[in-house]
């Protein structure tokens, strides 16, 4: 996998100053989108080892919430495999900062069994995720005045209640 931007003090991509990881590699191809540079797989920086050090590094800081994955598309199968490991460290390591994670895939379709984005590694990512926002960017959706998302489409989900009961739980502004 390759990455494109580690963001260190993220203030947009979920509540609280996050340490973001944009992979590459991105199928939808969503009009409008604004990282479209990072839909090609091999955009950016080899991830490696060093990479998931300074991540983890970056989130050891009193004042850091947590972890945001973005993209290019972290729900793409090679990425999931590729981003498994970092959430096992981050869950190890920090069991009370969140992990939020941004997907064109969708929870209840894409991610389950039988969808489009489903491989081995898909529902213990899922189980380490605090909230998944989900849905392609839509342009003709698009929203400035929405918070942690693009486009009204999108859907910011509780990932853990969401398992729990068997179906989609949207986040509650402020859970976290």
């Amino acid at each position: 996998m390759n990455f494109a931007t580690i963001k260190k003090y993220d203030v947009a991509n979920g509540v609280g100053v996050r340490v973001s990881l944009f992979v590459s590699g991105c199928t939808h191809r969503c009009k409008g989108c604004f990282n479209a540079e990072a839909w090609d797989f091999s955009y950016g920086s080899p991830y490696t080892e060093q990479t998931e050090e300074e991540v983890l590094s970056a989130i050891d800081k009193s004042f850091i919430a947590g972890l945001s994955l973005l993209g290019g598309e972290p729900f793409e199968p090679c990425n999931q495999r590729a981003l498994l490991p970092l959430l096992r460290k981050f869950r190890a390591c920090f069991p009370q900062k969140t992990a939020w994670c941004y997907s064109g895939y969708t929870f209840d379709r894409d991610l389950r069994p039988g969808g489009r984005a489903y491989c081995e590694a898909t529902d213990e990512m899922l189980s380490l995720l605090d909230v998944l926002v989900d849905g392609e960017f839509i342009e003709e959706c698009k929203d400035l005045k929405l918070r942690f998302r693009g486009s009204s489409n999108q859907r910011i989900i509780d990932v853990p209640r969401s398992l729990a009961e068997g179906n989609v739980v949207l986040w509650k502004n402020g859970e976290y």
